[in-house]
């Protein structure tokens, strides 16, 4: 497994778990499902998250990795 994800990977596979967005707000763009929402980090020069913010993401919205 990689260290590192593509953000654009990262919003499908949020899309494919039942989340819409990304959305502007504030800082940070959001996703939405249901009453959940999720912050997706903005887009830097690599525009690659490291896996373990990822993870911290997938906490945040109750998910495990396995989703």
């Amino acid at each position: 497994m990689s260290d590192q994800i593509s953000r654009k990977e990262l919003i499908k596979r949020f899309r494919a778990l039942g989340y819409s967005g990304p959305f502007s707000g504030g800082k940070h763009q959001f996703m939405k499902k249901g009453k959940k929402k999720i912050r997706i980090p903005n887009p830097h020069k690599s525009n690659d998250i490291h896996i373990s913010l990822v993870k911290e993401i997938l906490r945040q919205a109750g998910i495990s990795s396995d989703e």
